[in-house]
């Protein structure tokens, strides 16, 4: 496979504090790649620095050509809002300066319906709204998509909805993601690799490989018993 994306001795600091440490990994085009790690071990730092919203030092070198679109963590609409869910993707639509027909893509793919592009974005519930910033990042058809913790405050169907489009995504267009989780059994049924942070410890590799009790303890400080669980039903 084709590499997407080359990191080397990546490194981002705040004043004196070192997030991220001479990191470095490979993504190929069409993976899925997982990011793990304890809270505060600079996951989203990660997210940020690829999109270059953060500065770093290092390499971060995308293939020609490579489009990201980017679903962030935990944004919560304005109740207040006056604007309707098909105003506010027309609107970047307008910004990217795309074609009338890629709103409606999007939408179609995301899954919202033409009752949900005429409601006010203030009155959506937490699935909806995440259906939203999905379709946000997919207006220009990006070939790989970053997700922030994509469920974090979604309920389990809703969350079984977002992680079934995200499958969908990358079995249908061969779409490359880099996907943050805390869920480690869903970063096991979707992943085909797995970037592990922690303080002093990173390591990269499949799932069947890094997601062993010795790895998970070393990274998260305790054991990790839903691995047991999947063992115990042949995963």
């Amino acid at each position: 496979m084709a590499t997407l994306l080359h990191v080397q001795n990546l490194t981002v600091r705040f004043g004196r504090r070192t997030v991220l440490e001479n990191l470095g990994f490979d993504l190929h085009a069409g993976e899925v790649m997982a990011v793990i790690g304890p809270n505060g071990s600079g996951k989203t730092v990660l997210l940020k620095s690829l999109l270059r919203l953060i500065p770093s030092t290092g390499v971060i070198a995308w293939a020609p050509g490579t489009q990201a679109g980017y679903v962030p963590q935990k944004i919560a609409p304005d109740r207040g809002l006056p604007l309707r869910v098909r105003e506010a993707l027309e609107a970047k639509a307008r910004i990217l300066r795309l074609g009338p027909g890629e709103v409606a893509i999007a939408a179609e793919t995301a899954g919202l319906g033409e009752e949900l592009l005429d409601s006010a974005v203030g009155i959506l519930s937490g699935g909806q709204f995440q259906k939203l910033l999905i379709a946000f990042a997919l207006l220009g058809q990006p070939n790989v998509l970053l997700f922030d913790e994509p469920t974090a405050s979604l309920d389990e169907l809703s969350e079984e909805r977002v992680y079934d489009l995200l499958h969908r995504l990358q079995a249908e267009r061969s779409m490359t993601v880099i996907l943050v989780s805390h869920d480690l059994s869903v970063v096991f049924r979707y992943a085909t690799t797995v970037l592990c942070l922690s303080r002093g410890l990173t390591c990269s590799g499949p799932p069947k490989e890094i997601l062993t009790p010795t790895a998970l303890e070393a990274l998260y400080g305790a054991p990790a018993k839903f691995y047991a669980h999947h063992e115990e039903h042949g995963r």
